[in-house]
């Protein structure tokens, strides 16, 4: 996915997510919020308690709802096929900037 979109492309996918999951009124994902849009997700079984752990699971400040940037995180640690592809996409772009800049 990573490499089919590119970086930008992955973070802008990332941000659409989110935006879609947020509580807008509070701007973070609560979980009100992704009970409320479970279903775009195909996530609409999941109990109560299972939509809770989600949020712990990336609520790094502790204030009981997703960020954008904790959001993001958790669907990297969530995703490690995404992850992977991430990487290479990076390496990738850090070697062709390293060979467009090279001294000859």
């Amino acid at each position: 996915m990573a490499e089919k979109l590119g970086g930008e492309g992955l973070m802008r996918e990332l941000s659409n997510g989110f935006k879609m999951l947020m509580d807008k009124d509070k701007g973070v994902i609560t979980v009100e919020s992704l009970k409320r849009n479970a279903a775009m997700l195909g996530l609409q079984d999941l109990r109560h308690d299972e939509l809770v752990s989600m949020v712990k699971e990336g609520d790094t400040d502790g204030d009981g709802a997703l960020n954008e940037m904790e959001f993001c995180v958790l669907m990297f640690r969530l995703s490690p096929g995404l992850m992977e592809e991430s990487q290479l996409l990076l390496e990738e772009i850090l070697q062709d900037d390293l060979n467009s800049s090279a001294f000859y």
